[in-house]
């Protein structure tokens, strides 16, 4: 969504001009309540759902004054979620990567990894004490969860019922075999997570060609991922989930997307309000 403005009113009837039913939240803090009661306001006058608000820190980075402060960000947006009635704070688990706070690590997969995730899920969640919202961390490829059965394990461990899923398939997408056979994948994710689904995100893989494997996100509807199973997934959950397409370059761009996504839910017979 590309209108410029910093409005809270102005952006809430923007998404329903476009016909988006969701949003991600607009900038603000827990230190100004006044604006989060606006947002919340606004949105809801426009029946426009807070979907989600970002943390996109790494509560594993190895630097532990660095990790620190990641966490006191992650806690702030995670409060943040809950003012303004956001399904989910989102984030992912973390990474041991000195340089790119996202990237891949050996001990990604540890026990240390997995345990350190845990006690860090755990802490933010005792610690905000929500009662709207959920935090969730989303899959990547290169560190848990990477598919369903991880984090099936990790809700499990962290025992937490404001700990919930947000799911997006193409990040566990890390495999020829996973690629190849998305729609099955997919249907695995909802058939294993369901219950536990409060928020989801839209977009595609293209395999690039060289000497080895390379996944490039493309606009939804250029790319290999079916949509078919996602959408039937989101259908059939039994409770409201938000799909949110993210990372396209242009309004242009999400424009088909979202023509693309409609055009699968409609051969489906499917509407998405």
């Amino acid at each position: 969504m590309y209108l410029k403005s910093d409005d809270p009113r102005e952006l809430a009837r923007e998404h329903r001009r476009l016909g988006y039913s969701a949003a991600t939240c607009p900038n603000a803090s827990v230190k100004d309540p006044a604006r989060v009661r606006e947002i919340e306001k606004a949105f809801a006058a426009e029946n426009v759902v807070i979907a989600e608000v970002g943390a996109w820190k790494n509560l594993l980075d190895p630097n532990l004054e660095e990790r620190r402060k990641n966490f006191r960000y992650v806690a702030e947006r995670f409060a943040l979620a809950e003012m303004v009635g956001a399904r989910c704070c989102v984030d992912i688990a973390g990474s041991y990567n000195p340089k790119v706070w996202y990237g891949p690590h050996p001990k990604n997969f540890s026990p240390e990894f997995f345990d350190a995730t845990v006690e860090n899920i755990r802490k933010l969640i005792d610690e905000v004490k929500p009662k709207r919202t959920k935090y969730t961390v989303e899959m990547m490829g290169w560190a848990t969860p990477e598919g369903p059965d991880s984090y099936l394990k990790l809700l499990r461990a962290v025992d937490r019922k404001q700990f919930a899923v947000h799911l997006d398939p193409c990040n566990g997408i890390n495999s020829p075999e996973r690629f190849y056979n998305n729609a099955a994948f997919i249907e695995e994710c909802f058939r294993k997570l369901a219950p536990h689904i409060v928020s989801c995100h839209a977009k595609d893989l293209a395999w690039l060609p060289e000497m080895n494997v390379h996944f490039v996100e493309v606009v939804p509807g250029r790319g290999e991922v079916d949509y078919r199973p996602y959408l039937r997934g989101l259908a059939a959950l039994g409770h409201e989930a938000t799909l949110m397409m993210e990372h396209l370059k242009t309004a242009e761009e999400y424009e088909e997307g979202k023509r693309h996504i409609q055009k699968v839910a409609a051969e489906l017979g499917l509407s998405f309000a």
